[in-house]
């Protein structure tokens, strides 16, 4: 049982995956489609704000968008926040210039990955 459980443990530590030392200023990642068609990781904010500052709520429209990070931040409980933006310049829904997101959970819960 202990032989299991170490090789299920090797192989999840061995996976190639971005860490939080690979995502620095001016990084290009791409969003990835969200589960349950809302996105978890990355704090897009919510429609009624969207829709309130006049621009289109539709989180289907960010799906394969190019960004780039702006930001890094690392929080005392060791997680790693990020601030991106659109590589094209333009604003996420039309009214948000940047948005933040928790770096390896997005990365992970495949939200954003490397492009």
């Amino acid at each position: 049982m202990f032989v299991v459980f170490a090789l299920c443990a090797f192989m999840t530590f061995g996976q190639s995956s971005m860490s939080q030392s690979d995502i620095e200023v001016g990084t290009e990642l791409v969003i990835g489609k969200a589960e349950n068609s809302t996105y978890q990781h990355i704090h897009f904010p919510k429609a009624n704000i969207i829709i309130k500052r006049g621009g289109i709520a539709n989180y289907k429209s960010v799906h394969g968008n190019k960004v780039v990070v702006t930001a890094v931040d690392e929080k005392e409980d060791g997680t790693v926040q990020i601030t991106i933006k659109r590589k094209d310049g333009r604003a996420f829904f039309g009214t948000h210039k940047t948005v933040k997101a928790n770096a390896d959970k997005a990365m992970k819960n495949g939200e954003l990955r490397k492009g």
